[in-house]
């Protein structure tokens, strides 16, 4: 049936309507709409979405590529040299500002659809009802009526109408500006109270804080409260980093100092040398050109964008630009146990009773094996009744799709599901039997679950499960060997509960009470006086590609910290099976409680796994971590982690598991929820970086060789080896070749055997000005000793000219070839193979300098002649030259240590030790 739903304007509003009339009123039931009508009211009220922000137009965008301190520069030398007459220069200027602007305008486009993509990844999804059945859909699929499923951590997604309500707290800031959240119910408030006082109405755009809640849709899109003032709630950040705007300061900068450089120039010319002033102004004017690093900014952000594709398609959704780079200098990973660095996929292995032990066969969530007692017999009915309240005390349900079977809910009660079906009880059929009347959600303040269930006439049965700890302490009695009451034997438990631990197993309890009368509503207080039943181990083991990833992070001198809710030997026996540590410290919750902030920060640093944290001690020891200059990582999910993932260098939320709230405060989010995507992320942040600086130490020094080359000659009262209309050839033709090629480098050999750099480390070293000076006076070299032959061959000025500029071109394809490695020889296969880009960029300035020489129009515009084959190989021969004299600079340095990024240190953990030596190496 299709519905338009009516105005709150025509009838009562919602909040001041009880939950059966706005039921009736939205001609919905308890079991949510079928999917025909969900369509026809999608077709009706259209998408829950906010109106999309106006994107910038095309022509927009491309203006703004010239506003840029740089190409201002540019475009006035253009214009002046055009004024004076020199059309040439003023062409080939102009020429390089636009072949800029359309390399900045294609890849800000692509930057701006790699980030609408990643819009479309992060969209929010929500649990409704529909046809009768839990599911999961785009928040932008629900329409008025759909029945949603709420719980702590969810992101609200429409304005709803809450039908029952369960401990529910929902922080409305987003809406109301106030910081406390608001206490939740199902009851109606009068038609005229004010907005923050609606307890029956949850807004869109606020979070929930705790507690649990079905709720009716009753507006979506711009008819919610905040689509009628049109805010939108969290996105992804604009393509702006530190890096980027430190790139831009240096810029304008840079553009300063080659005015200023340019003008004094221009006195010395004409002053002391003599040169007519025109003549002296065309050249110190191509000279600031060439030398002005124009595409620098364009270049770094590509890399980043490359790098950002690269995370994503290894899982890792980089949400934050600025993260790319942090990931490079990460020293810390703390991160979650249960899914992250283990499968998620729980198995209830063992189970403990006061009678003795059983064992389920099988892995995963499939029901397949059987559940055997210790004795190889059949189960008691104590074993029996703890199976049973694994089964009814459970939200979960288990689905079978395509041969594989997954669980819907919580793994460990999907679990439960599993351990159920193997001992032979038809969920349906039990849950029918024992019909359920009322829960208590899972909260960390008291660690249980809580369900009542309508036994025989008006008796009652409550099932519980939770910590074991907790519930013997709310237990008066066990369930005996004989199937009847008796003291609870904490020894008994303890040892259990011990050895469950010892095995790598996590440990859940559980306990029944019989009620002679089903109260109205079930209470904290009802959990009380509790039969105990016995406890049940489930293994969830580690992901093989965490062990190996822990490896990997050993190596690269990054430190992993377990953090989880595990009972210490659980977390202990995983920590060894990963490989964190042989022999892993193990620091409990109680004791960090235990210390103030000074003492934490030694403890924090010895320790490699935290037990029983809570999300208030992952915020504590990201701030030890870091007050010792260590740059962290941290993962989280739940709502409460949301001030750790903020305080951390890069917060990382789960794509699978992680609330909205978790994802909103992360600078990551992983697609699989799995550690190797974590440092596989790591890894293309070192990449990036070192891409970077190839970048920054590709362009600075050639253009610094023929800036120097200018000079020198000016200062020196000799011939310059270039005009200016081939100085600005060079810085066209090469710029936006050779230079962009670095961006898609892959990584180098050893990149996570380095020691992560520090976080303040400044992007041109110690090392990258030495190169600078370096390679500036080898090209300036070359240049000379390449014209001063060429005059000695018998060549002209504009012949020798000629070669000087293909010398520059064939000594800058070398360098390339050089800085590809940064760190090791680039004297192998790999090496001088090259990548695709590369070979098509030399290509391209292959082919473009055969026409800048042979060519008759080239030769009128540019002054060129054609050159012998001989002195063309002598041309390629001072390129090798060249690769052989920085190479072998590059291993006598490795060899002399002068520079430590060259060194061939092994990698070292956050107090400086070995992280390849021995246990004993660390400190405890």
């Amino acid at each position: 049936m299709s519905v338009e739903i009516p105005a709150a304007a025509q009838a009562a509003p919602w909040h001041a309507q009880e939950a059966g009339q706005v039921l009736q009123r939205l001609h919905v039931g308890a079991h949510g709409l079928s999917s025909e009508e969900a369509a026809d009211r999608l077709a009706i009220h259209g998408r829950n979405a906010l109106p999309e922000a106006k994107a910038r137009s095309p022509w927009r965008r491309l203006l703004e590529q010239f506003n840029n301190a740089l190409i201002l520069f540019l475009l006035a030398a253009a214009v002046l040299a055009g004024l004076l007459g020199h059309h040439v220069d003023a062409a080939v200027i102009a020429l390089v500002v636009l072949v800029n602007a359309v390399f900045g305008f294609v890849q800000e486009g692509r930057a701006e659809q790699a980030l609408a993509a990643l819009q479309a990844i992060l969209a929010p999804h929500a649990r409704v009802l529909r046809d009768g059945h839990r599911v999961e859909i785009d928040v932008a699929e629900l329409v008025p009526g759909d029945i949603v499923l709420l719980e702590a951590g969810d992101r609200v997604p429409a304005d709803l109408r809450l039908l029952h309500a369960r401990g529910l707290r929902i922080d409305e800031a987003a809406l109301t500006g106030e910081s406390v959240a608001a206490e939740k119910s199902e009851a109606a408030v009068p038609a005229d109270a004010a907005l923050g006082d609606r307890e029956g109405m949850a807004w869109s755009g606020t979070l929930v804080a705790a507690g649990q809640a079905r709720a009716a849709v009753v507006a979506t899109g711009e008819a919610t409260e905040i689509g009628r003032i049109n805010a939108l709630i969290g996105s992804v950040d604009a393509l702006a980093t530190p890096l980027l705007r430190q790139i831009g300061r240096f810029g304008r900068r840079f553009t300063l100092l080659a005015i200023a450089a340019a003008a004094a120039l221009f006195v010395f010319a004409v002053a002391l040398r003599g040169y007519a002033w025109l003549d002296a102004l065309m050249v110190v004017v191509a000279l600031a050109v060439g030398v002005v690093p124009e595409s620098l900014p364009a270049v770094i952000t590509i890399t980043l964008a490359i790098g950002v594709r690269r995370m994503a398609a290894r899982h890792a959704i980089v949400r934050r630009l600025p993260a790319v780079e942090t990931l490079g200098a990460t020293s810390v990973i703390c991160s979650d146990k249960t899914g992250t660095l283990t499968r998620n996929e729980m198995t209830a292995r063992h189970l403990v009773t006061a009678a003795g032990a059983a064992e389920a066969q099988g892995g995963g969530y499939a029901p397949e094996g059987a559940v055997r007692a210790g004795d190889g017999g059949e189960l008691d009915a104590g074993m029996r009744r703890l199976v049973l309240c694994g089964l009814l005390c459970n939200d979960a349900t288990l689905q079978l799709s395509d041969g594989q079977w997954s669980v819907d809910g919580d793994p460990m009660e999907g679990a439960l599901l599993a351990l159920a079906l193997k001992a032979g009880f038809e969920p349906d059929a039990a849950r029918a039997d024992r019909p359920r009347l009322d829960a208590i959600p899972f909260d960390a303040r008291y660690r249980y679950m809580a369900t009542l269930h309508r036994g025989a006439g008006q008796a009652a049965e409550l099932y519980v499960k939770g910590a074991p700890e907790q519930l013997l302490a709310v237990s008066q009695r066990q369930w005996g060997a004989d199937g009847e009451p008796e003291p609870v034997d904490a020894a008994l438990w303890e040892r259990a509960i011990a050895e469950a631990a010892a095995r790598g197993e996590r440990v859940l309890g559980f306990a029944m009470r019989g009620l002679e009368r089903a109260p109205a509503r079930l209470d904290e207080g009802d959990v009380s006086g509790l039969l105990f039943l016995g406890v049940v181990g489930f293994i969830d083991p580690p992901r093989a590609e965490a062990m190996a990833a822990v490896a990997d992070c050993r190596q690269a001198g990054v430190a992993v910290k377990m953090i989880t809710g595990d009972h210490a030997a659980t977390a202990a026996a995983i920590a060894a099976q990963l490989g964190i540590a042989a022999a892993p410290v193990v620091v409990e919750g109680r004791a960090l409680d235990d210390v103030d902030d000074a003492e934490l920060v030694d403890l924090a640093a010895g320790a490699d796994v935290f037990a029983r944290a809570s999300p208030e001690h992952k915020l504590r020891v990201v701030r030890a971590l870091q007050s010792r200059g260590a740059v962290v990582a941290m993962t989280g999910d739940g709502v409460n982690d949301a001030p750790a993932l903020k305080q951390a260098d890069v917060g990382i939320a789960m794509g699978r598991k992680g609330t909205e709230a978790a994802k909103e405060a992360a600078e990551m989010v992983l697609s699989d929820d799995n550690f190797a995507s974590i440092v596989a992320a790591v890894h293309e942040g070192r990449t990036v970086y070192d891409n970077i600086r190839k970048v920054v130490a590709w362009t600075l020094p050639t253009n610094g060789g023929e800036t120097l080359a200018i000079v020198l000659a000016l200062a020196l009262g000799l011939t310059l080896p270039m005009t200016p209309a081939q100085i600005l050839w060079i810085n066209m033709v090469l710029t936006v070749s050779l230079g962009l090629v670095l961006a898609f480098e892959p990584p180098e050999p050893g990149v996570m055997r380095r020691p992560p750099r520090r976080a303040d480390a400044p992007l041109v070293s110690a090392f990258m000005l030495w190169r600078i000076v370096l390679v500036s006076v080898l090209f300036s070299a070359g240049a000379f000793g390449i014209y001063a032959w060429a005059i000695g061959r018998g060549y002209d000025v504009a012949g020798a000219r000629t070669l000087v500029v293909d010398t520059l071109c064939v000594m800058e394809i070398f360098y390339l070839f050089n800085v590809r490695y940064l760190h090791t020889t680039s004297f192998s296969w790999r090496g001088l193979r090259g990548t695709p880009a590369v070979l098509w960029a030399v290509g391209g300035v292959v082919l473009a300098q055969l026409l800048f020489t042979y060519t008759p129009f080239m030769q009128r515009i540019f002054d060129t002649r054609p050159v012998a084959l001989a002195d063309g190989v002598l041309v390629v021969l001072i390129g090798v030259a060249l690769l052989l004299v920085l190479e072998a600079e590059k291993a006598l340095l490795r060899r002399l240590g002068w520079f430590e990024e060259l060194a061939d240190a092994p990698a070292r953990d956050m107090h400086g030790h070995d992280m390849h030596g021995t246990e004993e190496a660390r400190p405890r």
